[in-house]
């Protein structure tokens, strides 16, 4: 950013004093809260978040210093409002792929199509092509495989098939009844309920990240290994 672009030393103090205002709305709203889901201290903690918020990116791009305040996104689960004892589930799997090398894709689903070419209509072969040629058609190939093989043998050979594993997320939900066989088939994703989620597992390098954050920074002081 230019000098001239960079916030001068009256707006970085202006977003300042808002902060400390805004701190005080929120203090006042969670002592006169009527209740556990109060608006008023949802508001006032919104517009805390955003005082912060203004306040460290002035800071940053007047003084290239950062605020410890870090402010937590709502990335969580609403309150689950199933049944207490759920009688049938259904099991929500997300599971992201980069093919990053298309050889061993091709590869592989040619493997999978040399041992059974009449398994799979999407290897049919094409006018320039031998009948089961996968070639190089990577949907074709993607149709083999996960023709072929389960979803978790799938995840736990990623690497074989040339994939890069990104992140993944499983969600248990609960149903009043079984759905009658093929109701759902058409739009199997459209009628998820997150207040009916039971449990959920994510998987991501995000975690991670973290983790390795936390390693690096050590013990606080004073604390035993």
């Amino acid at each position: 950013m230019s000098d001239a672009a960079q916030p001068s030393a009256a707006e970085v103090r202006a977003a300042a004093e808002a902060v400390k205002a805004a701190l005080d709305r929120h203090l006042d709203a969670v002592e006169r809260r009527s209740g556990e889901d109060d608006p008023t201290v949802y508001a006032a903690f919104n517009e805390l978040a955003a005082a912060a918020e203004e306040y460290d990116e002035l800071l940053y791009e007047a003084y290239d210093e950062v605020t410890p305040f870090e402010i937590p996104g709502d990335d969580s689960l609403p309150a689950y409002t199933g049944p207490d004892e759920p009688s049938a589930l259904s099991v929500l799997i997300r599971r992201d792929y980069s093919v990053v090398e298309p050889r061993r894709l091709f590869a592989q689903a040619q493997r999978v199509a040399d041992l059974d070419p009449d398994a799979d209509p999407a290897v049919d072969g094409g006018e320039d092509e031998e009948a089961g040629s996968i070639g190089n058609s990577v949907h074709t190939a993607l149709g083999v495989l996960f023709g072929e093989y389960e979803p978790d043998e799938i995840a736990s050979r990623h690497e074989e098939f040339g994939f890069e594993e990104g992140d993944s997320t499983l969600w248990v939900t609960a149903a009043d009844e079984s759905a009658e066989p093929g109701e759902w088939l058409t739009a199997p994703f459209d009628d998820v309920d997150p207040q009916r989620v039971v449990c959920r597992f994510d998987v991501s390098a995000v975690f991670d990240d973290e983790d390795e954050d936390e390693q690096r920074e050590g013990p606080a002081d004073g604390a035993e290994l």
